[in-house]
């Protein structure tokens, strides 16, 4: 049965608001509508506000309100850790890997492009595991470097064990930063334990507002420099006025998601497997990257499926926003305009004649709408074999 709205299996990339969230929001953008650094009464409640959600925030992911700083977004965040720390102490190595996020690949590149820092790649495996025996080993020779690598990978559902590479990072006096925006509101953090130095979050990817983020920074271990200057907002972290109605919202989005967690990843996992074993059925060679396949052990958001060769690999993206689904992807290697993934093409023995689709869940998902999208992709396949 074809549903009667579009279906929006692209939840990875951006989330669709809870009413929750914006109930929360409106108050801040009607009626307390102060700035946040002026004294009057008017500046002083929504000051209350922010730090309310700063609290919030803290209390959610186990630690003080004062490592928390409220940032445009994860890209934002990801940057200040990164270009903060090396900055800072003055660290002249980063590790990373080929499959990080652009926020964190792309700076790294340039910091070493400009001859601030030299760069080394950690292996990965055919399934894009990080090689941490090769982390080790690049350490060993490379003390007091920065890592930064993810906690969940957006286009593949690959996990990273945070507290294995924590303590390799700890033993050799690293700096750990993980871009924890894909799993942020839908894994819990317990920054008491977690042996990390930056995490970060984003709003838009748990169902709150766009534009607005988070860094952690463990100040037990590392004091960083602004990355942001201009004004004393953040306590002095990050200079410009608040983004008060998106702070609000973001913490309101997180208290919802940690509330509703093992409810809301029981029913988004439940429609992961069922488009495992129906695209299974209906395809025997289909196959699923990295971990996305495996869902006991990957992000139960992400589902990336590596289709048969065919004419319409090219066009799959297209002719599935045609049939109102949409989802995301690339191919596996760059042509002309289209770029490819650079996740998926640093993966070894990946067929680039494949067509390549990532499905990302989220709450309001359907077992219908799996159903279409699943029905949909084994249509457009039929039809291109009997053409």
């Amino acid at each position: 049965m074809t549903p009667t709205a579009a279906v929006y299996l692209d939840n990875a990339a951006t989330t669709r608001l809870d009413p929750e969230v914006l109930d929360a929001m409106l108050p801040l953008m009607t009626e307390h509508f102060g700035n946040p650094s002026s004294i009057h009464s008017h500046g002083r409640t929504v000051r209350t506000a922010i730090e309310k959600a700063r609290k919030l925030v803290a209390g959610l992911l186990n630690t003080s309100p004062a490592e928390i700083f409220f940032t445009s977004g994860g890209t934002e965040a990801d940057n200040t850790a990164i270009q903060s720390s090396i900055k800072t102490y003055g660290l002249t190595h980063a590790i990373t890997s080929p499959l990080e996020h652009h926020a964190v690949l792309h700076t790294l590149e340039h910091l070493a492009k400009q001859g601030a820092i030299t760069l080394s790649l950690v292996n990965i495996d055919e399934k894009g595991h990080i090689d941490l025996a090769h982390l080790e080993s690049l350490l060993q020779t490379n003390p007091r470097s920065l890592v930064s690598l993810m906690h969940g990978n957006n286009e593949i559902g690959n996990l990273l064990d945070l507290n294995r590479v924590g303590e390799i990072c700890r033993v050799h006096d690293a700096i750990f930063h993980s871009d924890t925006v894909q799993t942020m509101g839908h894994f819990r953090h317990n920054l008491q334990q977690l042996p990390v130095d930056f995490i970060v979050g984003a709003g838009h990817k748990f169902h709150g507002p766009k534009g607005v983020g988070f860094l952690y920074v463990n100040a037990e271990r590392v004091k960083i420099h602004p990355f942001v200057h201009g004004g004393a907002q953040e306590r002095n972290m990050r200079g410009g006025t608040e983004n008060v109605y998106g702070i609000v919202g973001l913490a309101k989005a997180l208290e919802i998601a940690y509330r509703d967690m093992e409810a809301h990843k029981q029913h988004i996992t439940s429609l992961k497997r069922r488009m495992i074993e129906r695209l299974v059925e209906k395809m025997p060679d289909v196959r699923f990257n990295g971990d996305s396949g495996n869902i006991d052990n990957s992000l139960y958001t992400v589902l990336n499926v590596s289709l048969p060769a065919s004419d319409i690999s090219d066009m799959l993206l297209f002719s599935l926003d045609i049939a109102r689904i949409s989802a995301s992807g690339g191919s596996a290697c760059s042509s002309g305009s289209n770029v490819g993934s650079h996740v998926l093409g640093a993966l070894p023995s990946l067929d680039p004649e494949r067509g390549y689709v990532r499905f990302s869940f989220g709450k309001y998902n359907t077992e219908a709408e799996i159903d279409y999208a699943v029905d949909t992709l084994v249509g457009l396949y039929q039809k291109e074999l009997a053409s």
